[in-house]
């Protein structure tokens, strides 16, 4: 794939993602940008085929894909939801068969079925972004990476990770948007997360993001050569 290089990142919900990726776009506006989702499930009301571009991601993250061990199909369409309210987030919708046809061959790099409905992120999707010479943002868990290792995309691997379970404990709590159960869960989901973040291999670098101060001049630093080129081809 041409264009500059995309970024995967990966932690669990609450490690702080959302908040680095939002300062990262904001103080560098036309540099990133997120491809847009596939989805076999009707529009709702409002929603437009295709759009999303620039818009935070709901892709098969860290929410979605620890997934079948960890959450039932009811929590999983009750995240979809919730996140496209809160993100924007827009579809390419389409049939099943056409969906699933082109899993089959190999044109999807990760994908996913929640309450009878295919989720997914396409390579020509991750392109698209590619050809408007923006940097891709993939949010993705750690299976979502294995995914994505299989594939000739050629991301940079970041892991965003809190410091401890029981920081992340508190800071999911101090959010009071979990009922216990979903709670537990998602801490499960994270203690696989960051168990497999360790292995050797998987990521490019692991940030802890222990003072978001510092964790942010760390992904800067790790995306400063690829934001350069981004901004030497636009000047």
């Amino acid at each position: 794939m041409s264009g500059p290089r995309p970024v995967v990142l990966s932690g669990p919900s609450g490690a702080g993602k959302s908040t680095l990726m939002k300062r990262l776009m904001k103080e560098h506006e036309g540099i990133f940008g997120f491809s847009v989702s596939h989805t076999t499930r009707n529009p709702r009301p409002g929603e437009e085929d295709g759009k999303g571009l620039n818009k935070l991601p709901l892709l098969l993250g860290a929410t979605l894909l620890p997934v079948a061990d960890v959450f039932s199909s009811e929590d999983l369409e009750t995240s979809i939801s919730n996140q496209s309210e809160t993100t924007d987030k827009d579809y390419h919708f389409t049939t099943r068969e056409a969906m699933q046809d082109s899993i089959d061959q190999g044109e999807f790099i990760e994908n996913a079925e929640f309450s009878g409905n295919l989720y997914g992120t396409s390579k020509s999707a991750i392109e698209d972004v590619q050809a408007k010479n923006l940097i891709c943002i993939l949010d993705v868990d750690i299976q979502g990476v294995r995914r994505i290792k299989e594939t000739d995309l050629n991301p940079i691997y970041i892991s965003i990770q809190p410091p401890s379970m029981e920081i992340l404990e508190k800071r999911l709590r101090d959010r009071q948007t979990e009922t216990e159960e979903s709670l537990q869960k998602r801490l499960e989901a994270a203690r696989i997360d960051m168990e497999l973040s360790n292995e050797p291999g998987v990521f490019d670098v692991v940030i802890i993001n222990d003072d978001l101060e510092r964790a942010y001049e760390e992904l800067k630093d790790i995306l400063n050569d690829e934001i350069k080129k981004v901004q030497e081809a636009k000047s």
